[in-house]
Formats: C-alpha cells, structure tokens, sequence
C-alpha cells in the first residue's frame, strides 16, 4: 500500500457541553494541524498517489471552511459535538467527496485524517473508499 500525506493548521473556537469535557465545556479555542494521507494500492502512470500539489490545495479549501471559524455555529456541526474525532471525521468526508473528481481519486483505497492538538495528544479517522 502506497500513501501520500498533506499537512495544514488550522484554528477553531467551540465548546463542548458535556460533563465529560470539564473545563473544555465552555467556549475555547484550539490550533490543529491536520494531516491528511491518501491510500492506494498501485502508483499511477506518473508513479505517484496522486499530486501533491493538487491534493493540498483541496486541504487548504475545505480548512479555509473551518479556518477562525465558531464551530457551535456551522452548519455541519449544528446539534453535534465538534470533537476532535468528529472533526477529523467530518474533514476525510469533504476529502473523500472533492478527490473522487481528480483523475487519480476513483483509484484511492483509503483517506486518513489525524488531527493534532499538541504535540501529545491527537485523534483521527480513516475512511475505506470503495473499489471502482
């Protein structure tokens, strides 16, 4: 299996009403640094996953959409947590939604997004795409 990873920052404010949060649950703000790697199992004609190029620039669209932004007040995070974990989940679904238009998405196998917090703690999600 071949990856390719992208890395952006980006910053947030949100709260987290929930006990289980404790301090966490009034408004705060945190920094991440996204990574985002690209799985497929055979290089393509240019022997590589795909262009890096490309693929941190849609990285950078889909941030610029989360980027200074209040998460108690967007629009796909209304009624839900904006975990970490959720977070990651909701960035490898926009991924996922905007490679499979380039050339080389329909050859992807997989999509993983780690979200760093600092530099001992961070969550993620990998998203299986399907075989075409």
């Amino acid at each position: 299996m071949f990856s390719l990873t992208v890395r952006r920052h980006f910053m947030v404010a949100h709260s987290l009403p929930r006990e289980a949060f404790g301090p966490a649950q009034g408004l705060h703000g945190a920094t991440f640094v996204a990574e985002v790697s690209f799985r497929r199992q055979d290089l393509n004609d240019d022997a590589i996953v795909l262009d890096i190029g490309a693929a941190g620039g849609i990285l950078e669209e889909i941030l610029e959409d989360l980027n200074y932004k209040n998460l108690d007040e967007h629009p796909a995070f209304e009624g839900k947590l904006s975990t970490t974990e959720a977070l990651a989940k909701h960035i490898a679904d926009a991924m996922a939604t905007r490679i499979q238009d380039t050339q080389d998405g329909p050859a992807l196998s997989g999509i993983d997004v780690v979200l760093r917090e600092n530099p001992d703690a961070w969550a993620g999600y990998s998203l299986e795409l399907p075989a075409k």
